[in-house]
């Protein structure tokens, strides 16, 4: 038998989300902030989800998407649907898996727009986020990235 030509990828892949975010990556950085703040704010949380309906969107989720947003500057919520749904250390962060859904972005933004409208959580959290980012050693690591690569 001759050797087979064509199409023949693998069928399976053995892959680990959490090995190919490296350790210095900004998200990995401050996933334990996050985490911990999102932990401290999960009583806050629970009256954002509903137990009639169709399942909306975990609020932690979206907490997590617009931190990438901010970090990133992506301000358009089309695009950062899009983006978390493709680049890897984003669903990392968002605790997403490679075949969870993201959230379409029409329903990520009257999710933000409707649910979160009269509460003030969500500045609760970035605020939360960027004070224990300004302490000493963040500081430290924000001069050490800011300095060119060559």
């Amino acid at each position: 038998m001759g050797r087979q030509g064509g199409d023949q990828s693998q069928l399976f892949y053995l892959f680990n989300l959490e090995r190919r975010i490296p350790a210095f990556h900004l998200l990995r950085r401050i996933n334990p902030v996050v985490t911990r703040i999102l932990a401290s704010l999960r009583g806050e949380l629970a009256s954002f989800y509903s137990d009639i309906g169709r399942p909306s969107i975990d609020p932690e989720l979206m907490v997590r998407m617009l931190i990438v947003g901010y970090c990133y500057g992506i301000r358009s919520e089309r695009r950062l649907c899009e983006e978390v749904e493709l680049h890897l250390a984003y669903r990392w962060f968002c605790r997403l898996d490679l075949n969870d859904k993201v959230p379409d972005h029409s329903t990520f933004s009257v999710n933000r727009h409707g649910r979160f409208r009269d509460s003030d959580i969500l500045r609760h959290v970035f605020e939360a986020v960027v004070r224990a980012c300004r302490r000493p050693a963040w500081s430290r690591a924000k001069a050490l990235l800011s300095m060119p690569a060559s």
